[in-house]
């Protein structure tokens, strides 16, 4: 993940709906159960754990940016429980691991990387012939609402001021870049698709939480008493467009880009 101020027990508490994706996502892998994984911005580790758990004769190496979220992982699912899996600190786009793995798989996170290419270089010195790439991100278009709300918030005199020079941190791509980029690398694509997805939360607060953890790029910029503040005027700005259901949810609709190919 990036290397800004990611609040890793915070995250844990509010990342529902990475979390679910993630499950959805190990499905699609089919695993037999003795598969060497490497977990590609592993975050808090549950999903790395849950990988483990469904290769119980093979191994999890989870990596992050984030020495906050390496931390925790490491804390959370040590080796005395959790003899198969291990975590190390490293930016996805300098992978150099001595290990090999079979499989490479990442969820939610290289939309916070610009150079993909670097990412599939690293990779595939350590993926074995014929290993195989599952990855999920946030792809073009993906919430688009969440940003025209930060945009207009960003541009109102009370705010422009902490804004002058920022550059948007995410980086959300398409099929067609992928397309170019994994032969490039040396991996045969088998698939490359944008698929959206609604994201729910339990009423305001709900997606405060989520605002709160994963736009700290935003929120960085401003002096900690004037975080808070932002956060609501932006999340009022986005709810006057997109309002809470008739059950209390928030939705946030998002587009992710799932990647699958095979190293040659």
């Amino acid at each position: 993940m990036t290397s800004g101020t990611w609040n890793a027990e915070d995250y844990a508490s509010n990342s529902s709906a990475q979390l679910q994706w993630a499950h959805e996502l190990i499905a699609k892998l089919r695993l037999q159960g003795n598969e060497s994984i490497l977990d590609i911005g592993c975050g808090d580790g549950k999903i790395s754990a849950r990988l483990a758990q469904a290769v119980g004769d093979g191994k999890v190496v989870g990596i992050d940016q984030s020495g906050n979220m390496i931390a925790l992982a490491s804390k959370r699912f040590p080796p005395t429980t959790h003899p198969n899996l291990s975590f190390l600190r490293m930016n996805a786009a300098n992978i150099d691991l001595a290990q090999s793995f079979d499989i490479a798989f990442s969820n939610a996170t290289l939309h916070w990387i610009n150079d993909h290419p670097a990412v599939l270089k690293g990779l595939r010195a350590c993926l074995r012939a014929q290993g195989r790439v599952l990855f999920q991100m946030g792809g073009r278009g993906n919430a688009a609402g969440i940003l025209d709300a930060m945009q207009t918030v960003m541009n109102a005199p009370r705010w422009r001021q902490y804004f002058q020079g920022f550059t948007q941190p995410y980086h959300f791509y398409g099929p067609e870049d992928y397309a170019t980029w994994l032969p490039e690398a040396g991996f045969c694509p088998v698939r490359a698709e944008l698929i959206p997805k609604d994201m729910q939360h339990q009423g305001t607060d709900g997606l405060l939480g989520w605002l709160r953890t994963t736009w700290f790029p935003y929120t960085d910029r401003l002096p900690t008493a004037l975080r808070d503040p932002f956060l609501t005027e932006a999340l009022d700005t986005y709810i006057d467009n997109h309002p809470v259901d008739a059950q209390g949810n928030t939705h946030v609709r998002m587009v992710r880009l799932e990647v699958e190919a095979q190293a040659i």
